[in-house]
């Protein structure tokens, strides 16, 4: 890494970058369709974009928790298989008309309307999955639900329900389950483990859902999962990493790798690729995920060779970045870890703007944002960040090129996590359309399926066994912001 001179004036434009972002970033994201593809009506997709605004592992509700569009906060307002629009965004028009005619019963008209509607809003999950559901009207089939922060992080649930929306698509088009459509249920739950619980509570007390993907973030999930445990329904989350997950129990599933991999994979690379074995490790002492990855981190790092010669809470009220990464050059440090989430990006990029250049950075998955290109540019030039998946990495994949005609973009890890949670669960439900038969299924050492990232397969505790991959920032234009995470 090399020194840079001019760092008064680039942390300057950085807290100005920082205070525009405030004020803007909320617009800026739903302009530019964070996430890969547009969440707007736009049919043109824009340039493509690693992650959303929200982290994979925000723990908390956040600002307004009612769900979408006036729903209001009863349960029943959070739960909807095409009678009401869950995003918390305006509704066009020409959907909500698609919507009148689903709660009227008029699955026809229904059809008709979602098509000519999602010709020019062709990346609009939630509509695709209505589509779809219109089209099976009031037939008996298995359902699936799938659980996003749809009122609080629009654009993380968008990539969410991409995934879910594009296995169902794929599935019914091809014949269903064994002649047999499958159904889809959105849910929102704001993140927030408390809603979700209750919400898991409602889903094991309908008889037709057969399995659940979600939660989102690791705390959620792990709320959640005692309820599914205990009522004996199978959830699979795409995006929650927190090892303790791995002990939640037998109908507890997920796609992501867990904390343990991402852990591994960037002390391997900072012990054996840069060689480099004194770091410090900065975290969210109030984040399920954070705590995880940091000490799991911790752990892998000291099994390789290398120690951790301080660490930082950002969220502690004095935390100051230019002061502690002072510090941490001080005490022998030659990188700095960021195992921060999204929650806590502000504190991250402060953390990359203080030490301009002169330590390694590297970071999990929470930091594939594009706010970090955008803000930490430059300064961020070279930081490594641990992913479960990566488009760039395989391009002209089955998945890739599919998923770009379905939504008119590149899609990220967590629409392709999401998929490879609906395709194994579809899967399991073709075994056995029980509920006792799909954990079987997903629990047999021989359960196999082809999914967007390779072969999904499960480990006894429920784990996905897959590495994760790294990528670099570096120059680029993919983003529109001159820096691109580049597959390593």
């Amino acid at each position: 890494m090399s020194t840079r001179n001019n760092a008064p004036v680039l942390i300057i434009s950085l807290v100005a970058t920082l205070a525009l972002l405030g004020g803007g970033g909320w617009w800026l994201a739903k302009q530019i369709g964070i996430g890969f593809v547009s969440t707007t009506s736009s049919t043109t997709p824009n340039a493509s974009l690693p992650s959303s605004n929200v982290s994979t592992e925000t723990n908390s509700a956040q600002n307004n928790p009612t769900p979408g569009n006036g729903t209001g906060n009863s349960l029943a307002g959070r739960l909807s298989i095409g009678d009401k629009s869950l995003i918390a965004e305006t509704i066009a028009p020409a959907k909500q008309q698609a919507i009148a005619s689903i709660q009227a019963g008029d699955y026809g008209t229904a059809v008709s309307q979602l098509e000519s509607y999602l010709q020019q809003n062709r990346n609009d999950p939630e509509a695709l999955i209505y589509l779809n559901n219109a089209r099976i009207g009031t037939q008996s089939v298995p359902t699936i639900a799938v659980a996003v922060p749809a009122a609080t992080a629009v654009n993380s649930a968008q990539e969410i329900l991409r995934g879910v929306a594009q296995a169902q698509n794929e599935i019914n088009l091809a014949g269903g389950l064994n002649g047999r459509p499958l159904k889809v249920m959105v849910v929102s739950d704001d993140n927030d483990p408390a809603i979700a619980s209750q919400l898991a509570d409602s889903l094991v007390q309908d008889a037709s859902v057969v399995g659940v993907i979600g939660h989102f973030g690791s705390s959620t999930s792990l709320e959640a999962a005692q309820v599914y445990e205990q009522g004996q329904l199978v959830m699979i989350s795409p995006t929650s990493t927190s090892v303790r997950i791995s002990e939640a129990g037998s109908y507890i599933f997920r796609t992501v790798p867990s904390d343990r991999f991402t852990a591994s994979a960037l002390s391997r690379h900072l012990v054996n690729q840069m060689g480099i074995q004194n770091a410090a490790l900065y975290y969210n002492a109030e984040s399920d995920y954070s705590q995880s990855l940091k000490n799991e981190f911790t752990t892998a790092l000291y099994a390789d060779g290398g120690q951790i010669v301080t660490e930082g809470n950002v969220t502690d009220s004095g935390f100051n970045a230019s002061a502690s990464i002072a510090d941490a050059i001080q005490r022998g440090a030659e990188a700095i870890v960021l195992a921060t989430n999204t929650a806590t990006l502000d504190q991250a990029i402060q953390l990359i703007a203080a030490n301009n250049q002169r330590l390694a950075v590297l970071g999990g998955d929470s930091l594939y944002n594009p706010q970090l290109l955008q803000a930490g540019n430059r300064l961020a030039d070279g930081m490594v960040v641990a992913v479960p998946w990566v488009l760039l990495s395989n391009p002209q994949a089955s998945f890739a090129q599919a998923s770009r005609q379905q939504w008119g973009g590149d899609v990220n890890w967590r629409t392709a996590m999401a998929y490879d949670g609906a395709i194994a669960l579809a899967d399991a439900i073709r075994q056995n359309p029980t509920r006792n038969g799909v954990q079987q299924a997903l629990a047999d050492p021989g359960f196999r399926v082809e999914g967007a990232t390779g072969t999904v397969q499960f480990l006894p505790s429920g784990d996905r066994n897959q590495a994760m991959q790294l990528v670099t920032v570096s120059p680029g234009t993919r983003s529109g912001y001159g820096y691109d995470f580049v597959p390593e």
